[in-house]
């Protein structure tokens, strides 16, 4: 059996609430993401979504319990290339243009391939290269948000983490964006977990968490435990 993308065991994450209290964002959390997973990771705002999924990608650590990439490596090694975010908040960087911002991760990893032409290439698949030259300040909501999922998928990274990446468009637009989504990434290992209070784009994916008040339910397949 090949290793998962991401172990969780028994995290819990806790955040200072003031006169030595803190405040539970996470508990007792038991996942896992393997290759090719396609995951929705459900719940409302304040439920811990985006909690999770910083320390699935090694943004954030637990106050406990234990979190590990397998089939990725050590914290460290996580970002440029086996994982990519797609925040909530806007994410752009507003002096680069379109193609700017999504060629930034090939340049940083400093990848012998041409990212420029990289970039156009996938933001022709989003339908989004008539906007190449544009600054993020010229752009709509919706279209920030198809330009930021371009970047995370520029590198062929092997975990994708979206956090409500479809919570500014409407219904047909953010049908259309989980459709471009899936298209490019089929046929491939890559793990997609987003994280949404939609349940049309939870119900397009293979998998589907519960999140309330920080504890995770339904998980659609058993957790793994480590040896």
């Amino acid at each position: 059996m090949n290793e998962p993308l991401v172990l969780a065991n028994g995290i819990c994450r806790s955040f200072p609430n003031g006169r030595n209290a803190s405040l539970p964002a996470l508990i007792d959390i038991d996942c896992h993401v393997d290759a090719g997973d396609r995951a929705a990771l459900v719940g409302v705002s304040g439920s811990g979504k985006t909690t999770l999924l910083h320390i699935l990608g090694g943004l954030d650590a637990p106050t406990s319990g234990s979190i590990s990439w397998p089939a990725l490596g050590a914290r460290d090694e996580l970002l440029l290339g086996k994982v990519a975010f797609v925040f909530q908040a806007p994410s752009l960087f507003p002096a680069l243009t379109v193609v700017q911002n999504v060629a930034l991760p090939l340049l940083l990893m400093d990848k012998q391939v041409d990212a420029t032409a990289r970039a156009r290439e996938i933001l022709a698949k989003f339908e989004l290269l008539d906007l190449s030259e544009k600054l993020p300040e010229e752009l709509s909501g919706g279209q920030a948000q198809r330009v930021a999922m371009a970047r995370a998928l520029v590198t062929g990274a092997r975990l994708i983490l979206a956090d409500e990446p479809t919570g500014q468009l409407d219904s047909s637009t953010a049908t259309n964006l989980l459709d471009l989504v899936l298209d490019i990434i089929d046929d491939t290992d890559t793990a997609l977990v987003i994280a949404t209070h939609d349940e049309t784009v939870a119900a397009r994916l293979n998998r589907r968490w519960s999140i309330d008040a920080g504890q995770l339910r339904n998980d659609a397949k058993p957790a793994r435990k480590s040896a």
